[in-house]
């Protein structure tokens, strides 16, 4: 289909085994082999990353790729933009092929990836945007009225010339979005875009994605915020042990769990082993804990397919062995549990 931003066809990712720890941390050592003439080497031992992903993304929606920690959406998203080799599979960005075609994908793309450095602390906002508009050869009567039109929209025009190294996280995040937009791409893959933002830093940074989404931009966007996800995507695919499981919109993806109900709990004095107890309880589908940071409370997220019968006993054993309910109510499924129904752990795992 000519419409797709974004194809891509089974890609598979492989990488070397590491050796098995010897439980300190280090990596166990092999007693060196000998070496013969002609002596066959043993292939090493591969981790399949990504295992046969294909997916369509069409021009103008904000795709969200979500799933727990290892499971491939950033071995995905370094594949897509061209900084990892696929071991077998490809994928065509803006009608260019990622294998055959990488220059023409490199034009295509403008790239934030989660945890990496990518402008310069040791000069301003201003000069980093003007650096990378040289490195993308854009004409410098150009780049200075980008650069500037950049700054503006970003509401940096007062710190544009003060280093990098002071401005806050969201700062520059938004320098980082600014060297993303600067040659115009008509695709933006965003790794994490608001992690480590504060909520207005981040609530900004997404209502400058759907801006950029009503510009035209399609936008491949990784997140561990599920209302993020669901505020934002107009389609959503679920990734987990390097495969697809799951690929619909954020209502569709929900309405596979419709007939299940929703119990939120907190809970004073939570103890590991209440966590089995719960799940044997008749009727009982899936469990997640999660600890109340600074107090001593545990948000405990409970499916049924049938509440009716089980939340006696939940109640019950709850209130049992030194732990008490603080606090009870029941709800309509959410992505989130959508997510946890069909990995078994919570985004963050």
């Amino acid at each position: 289909m000519e419409n797709w931003a974004i194809e891509a066809k089974d890609l598979v990712k492989k990488f070397p085994q590491r050796a098995p720890s010897n439980g300190n941390g280090a990596q166990t050592k092999k007693a060196p082999a000998r070496w013969w003439p002609f002596r066959k080497r043993e292939p090493k031992p591969l981790f399949t990353a990504v295992d046969g992903v294909s997916l369509q993304i069409e021009r103008g929606e904000i795709f969200g790729l979500l799933g727990p920690n290892g499971a491939g959406k950033s071995t995905t998203i370094r594949m897509l933009c061209t900084l990892l080799e696929p071991t077998s599979g490809t994928a065509i960005i803006n009608g260019f092929d990622i294998t055959r075609q990488a220059t023409q994908v490199r034009q295509s793309l403008g790239t934030l990836l989660a945890g990496e450095r990518s402008i310069y602390w040791k000069l301003s906002g201003r000069e980093n945007l003007e650096y990378f508009a040289t490195l993308y050869h854009i004409p410098p009567a150009i780049a200075k009225k980008r650069v500037e039109e950049l700054i503006e929209r970003m509401e940096l025009k007062e710190r544009a010339n003060e280093l990098v190294e002071k401005y806050s996280t969201g700062m520059r995040q938004r320098i980082a979005i600014s060297k993303a937009l600067l040659a115009r791409p008509p695709i933006l893959l965003l790794d994490e875009p608001t992690l480590g933002l504060d909520p207005q830093a981040a609530r900004n940074l997404r209502e400058l994605i759907l801006d950029l989404q009503k510009e035209g931009h399609t936008i491949l966007l990784t997140t561990h915020y599920m209302e993020e996800a669901d505020q934002l995507s107009d389609r959503i695919g679920i990734i987990d042990q390097g495969k697809i499981i799951a690929l619909d919109t954020p209502e569709g993806l929900k309405r596979r769990i419709e007939q299940r109900e929703i119990v939120r709990l907190e809970v004073a004095g939570w103890y590991e082993k209440m966590g089995e107890q719960v799940r044997q309880l008749p009727g009982i589908e899936d469990l997640t804990v999660r600890k109340v940071e600074g107090d001593d409370l545990w948000e405990v997220s409970v499916q049924s397919l049938n509440l009716r019968q089980s939340l006696p006993a939940l109640v019950g054993l709850v209130n049992h062995n030194g732990s008490h309910l603080v606090n009870m109510n029941i709800q309509k499924p959410s992505l989130e549990d959508v997510f946890i129904h069909l990995t078994g752990k919570a985004l963050r795992d």
